[in-house]
């Protein structure tokens, strides 16, 4: 079998199984939110209400029904597209919550990957082309630190710091209340100011959004630091690369336009993944911040034991981690021909 046609078959394969993960991922969540205790009718109205009160929101919510039948009535508008309507959200749909919060983490998650990419493959780049230095050194304790780092904690420090001792940041929104927003046409407040002109309001969103970004790019970027380390050192010892250096090439130039374009290929696979879990799920970095982002809307609805928002928004996240598992695979496929399948 040629390599296309095993990448095109490898391809059907992967597409044809992401439902069955998608079903996995529904399922497993649909029955640890069942098995957890607490009530969501509490949640909502109290414990003190009385028991008739009760009962009358549970038949409302479908809540008295056996576990298998609400399975089922779930499934069934799953496959129809449908998420549901928040329990505690004022009868919003889903789909309306994820599109108002979703922007907000997409935001945070791109200016995060920017940061991590660009601290992680430089300081990469410089301690793998040095080794055995004191560069070589501190980059390696940059890469364990950040990497062992706990999120919750560093934001706490950071925004101590940054915040409220020096003041140089503001905390726990997104753009100052006493200014207006900018208009709403992709939700993303960088990208909004900009397609309406507005340079003002594109400098106060990135203001705002400097210090979580900047902290969550820091301690993803120890993960990029040690990646490109590694496969840097193990590519300047390929033999084309001591070829390279038989032929007077200078040494610059071999690492960047040699070495550096073989390295980078897992960091791929890697950024990928780790793009997508941020979509998924910056549950720590958002409550750290008092970000509005979706993760930390989920976070709220696990207090409030909100079923439908915390199984759509589950749900949403786990197809974004599977179509981005397929897109990088696919990319990997075509830029390293070494790949088969």
């Amino acid at each position: 079998m040629s390599r296309s046609k095993a990448l095109q078959y490898y391809i059907i394969v992967r597409v044809l199984l992401a439902p069955l993960m998608l079903l996995t991922v529904t399922t497993v969540v649909f029955l640890l939110l069942r098995a957890t205790p607490g009530d969501p009718v509490d949640a909502i109205i109290g414990g003190r209400a009385p028991e008739s009160a009760k009962e009358e929101l549970r038949a409302k919510l479908g809540l008295n029904l056996p576990i298998w039948l609400q399975y089922l009535n779930y499934m069934g508008k799953l496959l129809q597209l449908d998420l549901g309507t928040s329990i505690g959200s004022r009868g919003q749909s889903v789909w309306e919550i994820i599109g108002q919060y979703f922007p907000a983490t997409v935001e945070l998650a791109v200016c995060s990957m920017a940061i991590a990419l660009i601290v992680g493959i430089g300081i990469g780049v410089i301690s793998a082309s040095r080794p055995g230095s004191y560069l070589d050194i501190g980059g390696r304790l940059f890469g364990i630190i950040t990497y062992s780092l706990p999120m919750f904690w560093a934001g706490m420090i950071l925004q101590l710091i940054f915040a409220v001792q020096l003041g140089w940041f503001p905390l726990g929104t997104r753009f100052p209340t006493t200014t207006p927003a900018p208009h709403g046409i992709t939700g993303l407040y960088t990208v909004d100011s900009l397609l309406t002109g507005n340079l003002n309001q594109f400098f106060t969103a990135l203001y705002y959004l400097a210090l979580p970004s900047i902290t969550l790019g820091l301690l993803l970027s120890g993960i990029f630091e040690r990646i490109v380390r590694v496969n840097l050192k193990q590519t300047m010892k390929a033999d084309y690369v001591e070829a390279a250096r038989a032929r007077g090439i200078p040494e610059r130039k071999i690492l960047f336009s040699h070495a550096l374009k073989n390295a980078l290929i897992p960091v791929i696979t890697v950024m990928g993944l780790t793009f997508a879990s941020l979509l998924g799920g910056a549950i720590l970095t958002e409550v750290t911040f008092s970000w509005p982002g979706l993760a930390n809307k989920l976070y709220d609805a696990i207090n409030a034991r909100d079923y439908p928002l915390i199984q759509g928004v589950l749900v949403f996240f786990a197809a974004i981690v599977v179509v981005a598992s397929i897109v990088i695979d696919i990319i990997n496929a075509y830029i390293d021909p070494r790949i088969k399948y």
